[in-house]
């Protein structure tokens, strides 16, 4: 699958794009957050992606080295400013978790130690009738859930994409690759193939 339909939400001034790749250096301080707990509004995070309308599964391999504070990498999906999700790696604790944010006006947040080497994993996001189902990947072979959500249930156009931000810090590098499209994985729950 190609990326010429993908675009930015708050371009980076460093990326490099390919057929299947995209490298990216975030900018200072980027973020994606809504009035939970420290009370603050940041929506100037990076997202390369595209709009789609229809029930889909979206998936991409993630490489970075996550080592400052809040430092994060991996999905998104979006409808509006106040209404998203995202999920993957955040530096937090010492240590790279593994975890998402939904957002319905504020935001929650949810992590726990991420089993694997954070330094590359692999997402899968489906939204089908009305819920989103976020998986993630130690190996790109076994898919473990991470998050379960209903979200809306017409099937109005998303902005999904690869996310990066550094709330604490400018120049976080990742890469991001295998990216793919498809109409929604059928698979049982906890069928993790």
């Amino acid at each position: 699958m190609g990326l010429s339909q993908y675009h930015w939400l708050n371009e980076p001034s460093d990326w490099q794009c390919g057929s299947d790749w995209l490298n990216v250096t975030t900018e200072h301080k980027t973020d994606f957050w809504q009035r939970t707990w420290y009370g603050f509004e940041r929506h100037n995070g990076h997202v390369f992606g595209r709009y789609i309308e229809d029930d889909f599964t979206f998936q991409l391999c993630i490489e970075g080295c996550f080592e400052h504070l809040y430092d994060q990498a991996g999905v998104m999906l979006l409808v509006d400013e106040k209404h998203w999700l995202k999920g993957g790696i955040e530096y937090s604790d010492g240590h790279a978790t593994i975890g998402s944010v939904l957002t319905r006006n504020h935001s929650d947040w949810s992590m726990g130690v991420f089993p694997g080497d954070s330094s590359k994993f692999w997402l899968r996001l489906t939204r089908e009738e009305g819920y989103l189902r976020l998986q993630y990947s130690t190996d790109g072979l076994r898919w473990p859930l991470l998050r379960l959500s209903p979200f809306f249930e017409d099937k109005q156009p998303v902005f999904v994409g690869a996310m990066c931000c550094s709330p604490e810090r400018h120049g976080l590098q990742v890469r991001f690759s295998d990216f793919q499209l498809t109409p929604p994985i059928k698979k049982p729950l906890h069928d993790l193939s």
